[in-house]
């Protein structure tokens, strides 16, 4: 999934996070910027993902947006994937992602090892916080559910994140 040198800069760099439990499931969030009403509402779930502040390490990038989508803090980092993966965004909604800055996004990806109680699981922001809410129901899923639920310009990712991760998933 790599991209030529010169296209780098049209896709947003971003983290991703695949929180796995000690029962070896996969948290999974149901996105909040989409209605019930829309055509393929199921397949609007996700693993925590979002932007890396210039000059951010990628660790610590992929800890801060874990919390602020989802609360949880109580984590192991398991390994990262070995390279940037790569998604376009549609092009019916390209132009309205950050204003049509960029045609998709790379990511580096994180596993974690939930090692919390799910009581600090909070998909609503605190107050005064500068993002807004990502998802409005979570749930754990196993590992082989993640890449049908989520929508189909992300699937490929999705399935290499699996791959690279599955070792992980065992149950403890």
């Amino acid at each position: 999934m790599s991209k030529t040198e010169g296209f780098l800069e049209a896709y947003r760099p971003c983290v991703g996070i695949m929180v796995i439990n000690y029962q070896g499931q996969v948290w999974t969030g149901l996105r909040a910027d989409t209605s019930r009403s829309v055509k393929g509402f199921d397949n609007w779930w996700q693993m925590p993902q979002g932007g890396i502040f210039l000059n951010e390490d990628v660790e610590a990038a992929a800890l801060r947006e874990l919390f602020e989508e989802t609360g949880i803090k109580s984590v192991e980092v398991l390994g990262r994937t070995a390279d940037w993966l790569f998604y376009d965004f549609p092009t019916q909604i390209r132009s309205e992602v950050w204003n049509g800055r960029y045609i998709g996004q790379k990511q580096i990806w994180f596993a974690v090892r939930f090692t919390g109680d799910e009581s600090e699981i909070d998909v609503n922001p605190s107050q005064g916080l500068e993002y807004q809410r990502e998802f409005v129901l979570w749930k754990w899923v196993a590992i082989d559910e993640i890449s049908s639920k989520v929508v189909t310009f992300k699937r490929d990712v999705y399935i290499e994140v699996v791959k690279q991760f599955r070792h992980y998933s065992m149950a403890l």
